[in-house]
């Protein structure tokens, strides 16, 4: 069953290096997809979150591996 993970991340640097590493960390077969996420209300770029998005076709992917990965940036895997 395939399976769709969304990494939140406090600005767009963190997401580029988590993104960055995820294919080599985990061999993911497609690069993980970068969505600017603005906080409700919010007008300022500088209060939006990213998204890194990561397709898992094959369900394979460890939750607990990808939130500690985005911990590291001080951010965190949404729940499904």
């Amino acid at each position: 069953m395939s399976e769709r993970h969304v990494l939140v991340l406090p600005d767009r640097d963190a997401a580029e290096e988590v993104a960055g590493e995820l294919p080599d960390l985990f061999g993911l077969a497609e690069e993980p997809q970068l969505v600017r996420d603005a906080l409700a209300g919010e007008d300022d770029a500088e209060d939006a979150q990213w998204l890194v998005v990561v397709e898992d076709p094959d369900a394979r992917l460890d939750p607990a591996a990808l939130d500690a990965l985005a911990a590291e940036y001080e951010g965190w895997l949404e729940a499904p």
